[in-house]
């Protein structure tokens, strides 16, 4: 019987299957300060498609074991002088080992700060300890199950790859830098703490300045350096954005990368979405006024057809939230109206609570944070602001252009890759998403609002801008082959260095 060249091949793609351990000190749905924890929280779920089975340490807080009742003991050990109870459990797909200390992390507080919004002053010690807690579960696995790569996942996992080193665990490691500005830096006091080798307190190992840093165990002595953009990868080589590890950095060059972060597609659904008021799509993008709505009057907005504008984000000079006061004026003569939710810096909170006064009900100054009032806003308004002096990546710009919420950013690290500009050239390609503003600059800032209100003004440009910006793919998929790629060709390297490798 002749073939049937006409029929449909389909092409199977086969993975050998492989064994991730991520170490983070938050994931959602358990536990959540950031976008740290989004991250975690949603790549694990996209590496399946490439054949990779993840499993994420986290420290055993009150909330996680609050949030995680599924769970069973699988270990008991004692590191770093404490006991540590390993606990299996999986949450919203999230396959976890919690690390359960009530030492060190049954307290009142977050994962990081006290009840009074202070660093716990041992912070080194609770994350020396998942670090430690990681390496033993590198060596020894859980259960019958080993991890072929391991993950690190900014400073508070960062020292895992220096007690792997010493114990001589022949895993590869990678290390994910979301945010260069925290790199876990304490006094040389503590190192005979930590049970390492001496050797390792050495400007190529931990040594910082005369004092330790974690972030830097992890860039020296992990096998790949990734962060979560390619034009941060390239920012942080820089003096200027290198925040003191620039040199660490461009020593590490040849193994350090950038991968875009992705969101969960199906939790950030306005399709789907149970937090806001009406349900839409790009064919139903009328019912998003009945959001607009529900965003006036949770927040007591005066209603009115102007634009609304909102801030969601850590209330910082990073931020650049300092950057909105200046522009206000502007908005307000426009007919906008400014929503600010976060918590932060006192002082910058203070002058945006003068402004609420100012301006009271076109201003709106809400401190605090939960995931319903970040899905809400993000359906209801028309347009969110990102004015951050640096950003590695972001995640609120793409939730915004996934719900149709028009991203103004500034114009550096992962906010400059995920939306395009809609200057002359973008708008006449139909590619524009967005509008870019240079860093730091009060007046670009203005102009962006500017040109994005003169737009909004425009109902059937606005509607082509919301249209481009929610056919954008932010999903996990491209990024998690790169990172499934990046695990196998480390497992090759690693082979081919060993003694006896034909």
């Amino acid at each position: 019987m002749e073939p049937d060249t006409h029929a449909k091949v389909h092409i199977v793609r086969r993975f050998e299957p492989l064994a991730v351990l991520a170490v983070a000190s938050e994931a959602f749905p358990v536990i959540k300060t950031g976008g740290l924890a989004d991250v975690i929280g949603s790549l694990p779920k996209a590496l399946l498609s490439q054949g990779v089975g993840a499993r994420t340490l986290v420290p055993a807080y009150p909330a996680v074991l609050a949030n995680c009742p599924n769970r069973e003991i699988v270990g008991q050990m004692s590191v770093l002088g404490e006991e540590v109870t390993l606990w299996a459990g999986h949450c919203n797909e999230l396959e976890l080992l919690l690390a359960d200390c009530p030492a060190l992390f049954d307290r009142l507080g977050g994962p990081y700060l006290d009840d009074r919004g202070r660093n716990f002053i041992d912070n080194w010690r609770r994350f020396a300890l998942l670090s430690a807690t990681a390496a033993r579960v590198a060596a020894e696995g859980v259960d019958g199950w080993r991890p072929d790569v391991v993950h690190l996942h900014d400073w508070q996992a960062g020292l895992t790859a220096a007690y792997m080193r010493a114990a001589g665990i022949d895993i590869p490691i990678v290390l994910t830098i979301h945010n260069l500005a925290f790199q876990g830096q304490f006094p040389a006091s503590i190192f005979p703490a930590l049970g390492l080798p001496d050797h390792f307190f050495h400007m190529n190992a931990l040594e910082y300045y005369g004092d330790i840093s974690f972030l830097k165990a992890g860039i020296r002595m992990s096998d790949a350096v990734t962060t979560v953009s390619p034009t941060y990868a390239r920012e942080i080589l820089t003096e200027e954005q290198g925040m003191g590890m620039a040199g660490v950095l461009q020593s590490r060059r040849s193994v350090l990368s950038g991968i875009v972060n992705g969101i969960d597609e199906d939790i950030w659904n306005p399709l789907t979405d149970s937090h806001i008021a009406a349900n839409y799509d790009l064919e139903s993008l009328e019912a998003r006024q009945a959001n607009r709505e529900a965003v006036e009057r949770v927040y007591g907005l005066t209603p009115g057809d102007g634009a609304i504008l909102s801030v969601i984000s850590r209330l910082t000079w990073q931020k650049g939230i300092d950057l909105l006061a200046p522009v206000l004026p502007g908005i307000i003569d426009r007919g906008a109206r400014l929503i600010v939710i976060g918590e932060g810096d006192p002082s910058i909170v203070y002058g945006l609570a003068e402004q609420t006064r100012k301006y009271s009900g076109r201003v709106v100054v809400h401190l605090g944070f939960s995931e319903e009032s970040a899905h809400l806003l993000h359906a209801g308004s028309d347009i969110v602001i990102q004015p951050s002096r640096f950003e590695p990546c972001g995640l609120t710009q793409l939730y915004a252009l996934r719900y149709g919420a028009i991203p103004i950013v500034a114009r550096t690290g992962g906010l400059a890759e995920t939306v395009i500009d809609a200057n002359e050239a973008a708008i006449t390609a139909g590619v524009a998403t967005g509008f870019q503003f240079r860093p730091g600059s009060v007046e670009d800032l203005y102009n962006a609002i500017d040109r994005a209100l003169t737009t909004f003004e425009n109902a059937r440009s606005w509607r082509r801008l919301q249209t481009q910006a929610m056919r954008t793919d932010f999903g996990w998929g491209r990024s998690a082959e790169r990172y499934a790629r990046l695990y196998r060709q480390l497992i090759r390297d690693h082979a081919g260095s060993m003694p006896g490798h034909a």
